[in-house]
């Protein structure tokens, strides 16, 4: 047997990275029809590996979790970005701030963020006109952006910087788009994508540092905080660290990029996921008549509690199938710190180890008719006959999502709030392609009708 993994022939210096650019879904997808748990390929100058099955997953992620790292290959194009923050930053840095940070995700503190989670939602809701046309992924990453500044900067943004953070989100994320010409240029070239997103990179920048000197002298005071936390400090992120700075624990360019961090992680991935589920909602008639039978006898008209939210059982079910067939975290790369065996065969230390949510999500081993759109295969009996890293959207092990439970929180109440008042119809020209970036988006906008239900 051979001791190489199998997988596609590339071209010289760009390797595979031509068929990935062009279509990454299709690429991961057909590479792991054709060759199995373990496929190695090259993306540009990138030795790597695509583990499939979700034992070799969870070792990755796990049970082994100490013999990989962030990949060194990212540094060039996240670096400038999200520099050493929570998402990229390695050994005990990581662990320190992690660690600093977690109170800001307590669950206790998560369920203090309920008021304010709803008021933005209502908010929204209050906006609309029935029978009006919204951009679906537009709508939710305003809302989303509002809640993760006032839930984790202590500060609440006006008209305008939202505007500001979404115009310049999307030169941001083209700069993270598969492109095999990238590999072969230095990120200082003076491209026109490159000094787009330089700009771009500046003026959010530039608004965060406003959030910071705004908020240096209230790390004390508790009304900052949206939890209405009953501790003498207030407990969002940004208060947190900057104490720890006023201790001399973070620099400024270390509170930047825990900031960086938070800002794009901590609204996109549920940006997304809200989107996703409103598109299969509206293909799904059926399953969002369900959905509002069972939120109008657990929740009625009025803003209810977290508990009484979490009564919804259809609504896990929906966000569990939506994140399956969309992950917004599409794939996952780890770097084995030594050699290492997964699935039989040798990887070499240094090499990149890609786990694609995309492919393991979506595989016909793990899900009968994995295309379709099925809520009742989250149900308990059908979930426990399927690997455990079969289904992994938030990732796995100590590096888990950080912020997992408050993405859930959210997404569940603003369904909540307008399922109560409004249907949502997609209103497109047949299905959408995706776009592979930092997470995966639409390829363009998605319409939806808002329709006020009757009685």
């Amino acid at each position: 047997m051979s001791t190489h993994p199998p997988g596609p022939r590339g071209l010289p210096v760009v390797g595979n990275s031509t068929q990935y650019a062009r279509d990454p879904f299709r690429f991961l997808e057909s590479t792991a029809a054709a060759y199995g748990d373990v496929i190695r390929f090259d993306l540009g100058p990138v030795e790597t590996y695509m583990i499939t099955n979700p034992r070799d997953i969870e070792r990755v992620l796990v049970s082994d979790d100490a013999r990989y790292r962030k990949p060194d290959f990212q540094d060039a194009a996240f670096d400038g970005l999200l520099g050493d923050g929570l998402l990229m930053s390695e050994g005990e840095l990581w662990h320190s701030q992690r660690q600093l940070a977690q109170p800001a995700f307590a669950p206790d503190r998560i369920g203090g963020l309920t008021a304010p989670i709803w008021a933005h939602a209502d908010a929204m809701v209050a906006g609309w006109t029935d029978g009006g046309v919204i951009d679906a992924q537009l709508a939710m990453a305003r809302v989303t952006v509002q809640i993760i500044v006032e839930a984790m900067f202590g500060t609440t943004l006006d008209d305008a910087q939202v505007a500001t953070i979404q115009e310049n989100l999307e030169p941001l994320g083209q700069r993270f788009e598969p492109d095999p010409l990238r590999f072969l240029l230095p990120d200082w070239a003076p491209t026109p994508e490159n000094r787009e997103y330089q700009r771009s990179l500046e003026t959010l920048e530039a608004l965060l540092a406003e959030i910071i000197a705004e908020r240096r002298d209230t790390v004390r005071d508790p009304s900052v905080d949206a939890a209405g936390t009953a501790d003498a400090l207030p407990m969002d992120l940004v208060s947190i660290l900057l104490r720890a700075a006023e201790r001399g624990e973070q620099s400024d360019a270390q509170l930047r990029d825990e900031l960086m961090t938070m800002l794009l992680a901590g609204h996109d991935t549920t940006a997304l996921t809200l989107t996703y589920t409103w598109y299969l909602l509206s293909e799904h008639p059926e399953v969002e008549a369900q959905l509002v039978e069972e939120i109008d006898a657990t929740v009625g008209t009025g803003r209810p509690t977290l508990a009484a939210v979490r009564e919804i059982d259809l609504l896990d079910r929906v966000l569990n199938e939506a994140m399956r067939l969309y992950p917004p975290v599409y794939i996952m790369f780890r770097e084995p710190v030594t050699d290492v065996r997964l699935g039989g065969y040798r990887i070499p230390r240094g090499a990149a180890v890609l786990l694609p949510q995309w492919v393991v999500h979506r595989s016909a081993r793990w899900y009968d008719a994995p295309d379709r759109f099925d809520p009742e295969r989250w149900r308990r009996e059908r979930r426990a006959e399927r690997p455990r890293f079969a289904f992994f959207p938030f990732g796995g092990g100590p590096r888990h999502c950080i912020g997992k439970h408050l993405s859930l929180v959210e997404a569940k109440l603003i369904i909540t709030r307008v399922l109560q008042e409004y249907r949502l119809s997609y209103t497109g020209d047949g299905p959408f392609a995706l776009r592979g970036s930092l997470t995966m988006h639409p390829d363009r906008p998605l319409p939806m009708r808002v329709e006020r239900r009757s009685g």
